[in-house]
């Protein structure tokens, strides 16, 4: 079985025997989406798990281990603990499929392991889990960043400044890779006159192993060993370097483990130099390159992710040629007959383009929702010589869903307990019918009351560090009021998602947030890429209105969005907003999250709202605006913000204040109810993972 791939024991744990079943515990992420185990170490030492160290940091540092180790009731529930995930682990269903090698730059399974930058990274962290559900033969190829992707922090001016975190292998969930014989596993990689070597980290997601390359090791040159230490980092020559060990390092690990894939799934063209590797192996092997490049592009599938150019990778040309050169030495390929398979569809000179790449030499590849499969087919179906399809992403219920809706949701008939097993119809979860309305209500409400004291702990460490003097501090901490509508926008703050969008007319903002009788607020979250200053302008332009006098005490900004403070929003806010430029958001699957959680969207018609959005007597939440796009982005914006101003007053605000005799929002209950109706099902990883295998990977 794959989960049984070798890997050593973790170094960083020395446990007393009779507690050591808390190594299997922390070392495997189901933790990440089984609330018991999470409880079990949260009882451990309640104040040092709240740093949410993650759990091997936090087995590390705590000092109560002797203390519980002669205590049989905690010997008992460890031991517990330990049969339910051996149960879990051993009760795949037998498959005889060839494993799915699925390689990604990103994960994101929490926030104390910082392998992501943003969605990407989360959506495969997901889809890993669903993956381990839903009992696949399955294994991801990914980096190990020893830094990381960076913390934000936001002056007292509003500027985005970055830290860089450190990811010490002792204190996170991972163990080197063994070869088949129990020796460390290393691959060997060749690079312009010189080899480079990377280690292998195996990270147990479930049922799942996530295999993460390293070139960090002290018999690489210096300079070498930076090669997988900082996730997207701005110097194109590394970030090349890193996109050669993913591709090609990835297929090396496979083959030294004897795996055969069935399929690789490339999730964005970050890896496309997978395909390199595979046609080398196979021409090295006796093959002509025409019969390589059939059996390669016979097993190969392509995910994109983005229609926004920044997105898809390219690099010079001659840069990719020096590469190519130094893998193919000795087989008789020309790197020339490869290199023009990098031409993107304008055949832009001296430019390799890696998505155009990974295109050519793939059987079927989708966007990440019909409305983007659409734009994706637009802007590729000359290079692909065929329909892009739309494959619209999910996200994993277990992970995402609050506590106390979660409990209202099973009570209706929903199961969480390996994946997301719901009656559903037509994509409609049935289940929603005999929801409990006040109940869900009351659900709600309780993990609003968990975001707001959340929140307010986040801003007044900001706050403090940037120096504010007791009365402000004193009055940050309940700032929020749990009485108002609270509206959430987080995400990566790139321009043409639009957080500024809102403040477009701050007259007509303030009349809606300052009306006593319907009070409203609003929460942003959001980092911009450490080399996107037209992003870091966004923020410091929001945080510039946080600060303004008319908006403060009613817009508020959190720092360091993380998927810590992204769950705690998709959980707690009232109102998900998302106003990106249409047809630029791909998909959005926060939105996704939200809707789960009962939270009702209001949103541009673009990614995943464009075909989840009811249009008529049955709401499951709100369009801005329409699907026609003005030319004129000026035009474009206000008439956007002029939209998103008329729903806010016309019908979201009136109906969620709209209470009754019993003092509950009926109506807006039924939006709550609807929206977890269509999105439960529909949008969870479980149906994403279904929908690839009968549309890209079985067919």
């Amino acid at each position: 079985m794959l989960d049984k791939t070798p890997a050593a024991s973790h170094s960083g744990l020395d446990l007393p025997a009779s507690v050591a079943g808390l190594a299997a515990l922390a070392t495997n992420l189901r933790w990440t989406w089984r609330e018991e185990t999470r409880a079990l170490f949260r009882d451990i030492d309640p104040e040092l798990w709240d740093q949410n160290l993650g759990p091997v940091a936090f087995l590390r540092r705590t000092r109560r281990l002797n203390d519980i180790a002669s205590d049989p009731a905690w010997i008992g529930r460890i031991a517990g603990e330990n049969a339910e995930l051996d149960l879990y682990l051993g009760s795949a269903p037998p498959t005889s499929r060839a494993p799915i090698a699925y390689f990604c730059a990103e994960y994101g399974f929490h926030e104390s392991f910082p392998l992501y930058a943003g969605g990407l990274g989360i959506l495969a962290g997901d889809h890993a889990k669903e993956a381990s559900d839903l009992g696949l033969p399955f294994v991801g190829i990914g980096l190990f960043y020893r830094r990381g992707f960076f913390n934000q922090m936001v002056d007292w001016t509003g500027r985005q400044e970055h830290r860089f975190p450190t990811n010490d292998p002792l204190d996170q969930p991972v163990a080197r890779l063994l070869n088949p014989v129990g020796e460390p596993l290393v691959v060997t990689l060749p690079f312009p006159g010189r080899r480079v070597r990377a280690s292998v980290w195996r990270v147990a997601v479930g049922r799942v192993p996530v295999l993460l390359l390293d070139t960090d090791r002290p018999d690489n040159a210096p300079e070498d060993r930076m090669i997988t230490s900082q996730l997207y980092t701005a110097g194109r020559d590394m970030r090349l370097c890193q996109e050669v060990v993913l591709g090609v390092g990835g297929v090396r690990v496979l083959e030294a483990l004897g795996l055969r894939p069935g399929v690789f799934h490339l999730n964005e063209g970050h890896s496309a130099f997978l395909l390199l590797e595979r046609l080398r192996a196979k021409v090295a092997a006796g093959q002509t390159l025409a019969q390589a490049i059939g059996e390669v592009t016979a097993t190969s599938i392509l995910t994109i992710h983005t229609p926004v150019p920044e997105g898809n990778e390219r690099f010079d040309a001659d840069a990719v040629r020096l590469h190519m050169d130094a893998l193919l030495a000795d087989t008789g390929i020309a790197s020339s007959d490869l290199l023009a398979r990098g031409l993107d569809s304008k055949a832009t000179k001296g430019v390799f383009d890696m998505t155009a790449f990974a295109i050519r030499l793939t059987r079927l590849q989708n966007g990440v929702s019909l409305l983007h499969g659409r734009t994706a087919d637009r802007t590729w179906r000359k290079i692909a010589g065929k329909e892009v399809i739309g494959v619209t992403n999910g996200v994993h219920m277990p992970t995402w869903l609050g506590p106390e809706v979660r409990e209202v949701l099973e009570g209706a008939g929903a199961s969480f307990a390996d994946a997301t097993r719901v009656v559903h119809e037509h994509g409609r979860w049935t289940g929603a019918d005999v929801l409990d309305g006040p109940a869900l209500w009351r659900a709600h409400l309780a993990q609003k009351r968990r975001l707001l004291a959340f929140a307010g702990e986040r801003m007044f460490a900001q706050f403090a560090r940037h120096g504010a003097g007791p009365a402000e501090l004193r009055g940050i901490l309940t700032a929020m009021n749990p009485d108002a509508l609270t509206i959430g926008f987080a995400r990566r703050f790139a321009t043409y998602k639009r957080a500024h969008l809102m403040f477009a007319d701050a007259r007509r903002l303030l009349r809606m947030l300052a009306n006593p009788d319907r009070p409203v607020q609003v929460v942003f979250a959001g980092k911009a890429h450490h080399s996107d200053r037209g992003g870091q302008a966004l923020v410091a332009k929001v945080f510039r209105q946080v600060l303004s006098k008319r908006f403060r005490g009613r817009v508020f900004l959190l720092e360091d969005y993380d998927m810590e403070v992204g769950r705690m929003l998709v959980q707690g806010v009232d109102v998900w907003l998302n106003n990106p430029r249409r047809p630029l958001e791909a998909s959005g699957t926060s939105g996704m999250k939200a809707a789960a959680n009962a939270i009702p969207n209001v949103s541009i018609l673009d990614g995943w709202w464009d075909e989840a959005f009811e249009d008529g007597r049955a709401r499951n939440g709100w369009a801005i605006g329409g699907r026609k796009t003005l030319p004129d982005e000026a035009a474009q914006d206000k008439a956007d913000a002029e939209a998103l101003y008329r729903v806010l007053e016309n019908e979201v605000i009136p109906l969620y204040f709209a209470r009754g005799t019993d003092g509950l929002p009926s109506g807006w209950i039924e939006v709550m109810k609807r929206s977890v109706a269509t999105g439960l099902w529909a949008f969870s990883t479980a149906r994403m993972l279904q929908d690839y295998d009968q549309r890209m990977i079985l067919v």
